[in-house]
């Protein structure tokens, strides 16, 4: 078996996000690290205290900042309300100037305050400038604070890391940069998604009225001429009202064929959006998929996936599912399973599992449904060879 598209994609979206996150909040323990081995050191345990609040808040602050960048709406379909960032930026400044006062340290507290700027989404070419000015200030400070503080004090004593300092907001900026990199890779995907529906649609109104046009047009012609030959040639003009009921015949039968054609969609097609859906609901979701799982009887199994996930969220614990198809001894074996709280019923009156299980039946089938602990399990096994 193996990871299906979009499974695999979530997953790469995860672990950019998680590389992003560690990365920047690496870079900030680091360095308040280093200053408080400094503080403790040099004895300074009246300020070492505020100094650990000041530190502790401006960690957080960066946390929550990051949360909120990750939380923005990706595109104008998201649903996620907008929420204000200033407060948390205003709440990593003050961190960061009672983290900076506590250490005696200009440098440490310019620092920290612009570590909460760079983690603002901020408009296209205002953070490139941004940064440029916040590593100037530091630079700054770090020269007034190497030429103004006593040479022996505990702050001179990390001037070292003055190159890793200044560095701290471009370092913060590319890292948000490669995960901005990849919601721009989503968007585009989504937009993707949405034109590649869009042209589907046009292509079938397009094959619709084409087909409706010519059938109607021969229609119109075989009843004018049933028309004119009605007086004439009765025979010949039933002739032709029969070949016209022919033709409605094919018309119908056409269209049939058509709907038929657009509505089928491949089984891995029908378990990715299954998953796309299930996450879309907050659940975490494993997915897996056989690599030939586009031959599997798409006709039976399509509804059966299609019913189980809307089980998984009526029913459901909303927290996790996995859905799997593979080939199993000369059967196809889906498995849908859930969390499933105590006081909530995986299924119940209406759910459709009897639908699914008669659906499976006709096609000499069977399905399981039963509880594993906490987990809610439906596993269907088909035939490879499902009769005509």
């Amino acid at each position: 078996m193996s990871t299906s598209p979009a499974a695999a994609y979530a997953r790469d979206v995860r672990v950019t996000w998680w590389y992003t996150v560690v990365s920047i909040i690496m870079l900030q323990v680091f360095g308040l690290v280093i200053w408080t081995l400094v503080l403790v050191l040099n004895e300074h345990v009246a300020t070492t205290a505020l100094y650990l609040v000041g530190a502790a808040g401006s960690v957080a602050s960066a946390i929550l900042l990051l949360v909120h960048y990750r939380r923005e709406p990706l595109d104008e379909n998201d649903t996620v309300a907008r929420r204000p960032v200033w407060p948390l930026v205003l709440a990593g400044v003050a961190a960061a100037a009672l983290a900076g006062g506590a250490a005696g340290s200009l440098l440490l507290g310019v620092v920290l305050a612009a570590q909460a700027l760079c983690l603002v989404r901020w408009r296209a070419g205002v953070r490139l400038r941004l940064v440029v000015m916040l590593t100037l200030v530091i630079v700054a400070a770090w020269v007034i604070e190497a030429a103004h503080l006593n040479p022996q004090g505990y702050v001179a004593q990390v001037l070292g890391m003055g190159i890793f300092i200044a560095m701290l907001p471009p370092l913060t900026a590319t890292s948000l940069w490669w995960w901005d990199i990849v919601r721009e890779l989503d968007r585009a995907r989504r937009a993707e998604g949405r034109l590649a529906a869009a042209q589907e649609r046009l292509r079938l109104a397009s094959d619709l009225h084409d087909l409706q046009g010519h059938h109607l047009q021969v229609i119109a012609l075989q009843l004018e001429l049933a028309e004119k030959m009605m007086g004439r040639d009765p025979e010949a003009a039933v002739e032709q009202v029969r070949a016209a009921r022919a033709s409605v015949d094919d018309a119908r039968r056409g269209t049939r064929d058509l709907a038929a054609r657009f509505r089928g969609v491949p089984l891995p097609d029908e378990l990715a959006n299954a998953a796309d859906l299930l996450r879309a609901a907050g659940l975490t979701v494993e997915l897996l998929v056989d690599t030939e799982a586009g031959r599997a009887p798409a006709d039976v199994l399509g509804p059966v996936i299609r019913e189980s996930t809307t089980n998984v969220l009526k029913h459901g614990g909303g927290v996790s599912a996995s859905l799997s198809l593979a080939r199993h001894r000369g059967s196809w074996v889906l498995i849908v399973e859930n969390d499933a709280r105590p006081a909530a019923s995986p299924v119940g009156d209406g759910a459709g599992l009897s639908g699914i299980a008669e659906r499976v039946r006709t096609v000499g089938g069977t399905v399981d449904a039963a509880h594993a602990g906490d987990l809610f399990r439906i596993t269907v096994r088909v035939p490879e060879e499902v009769p005509a």
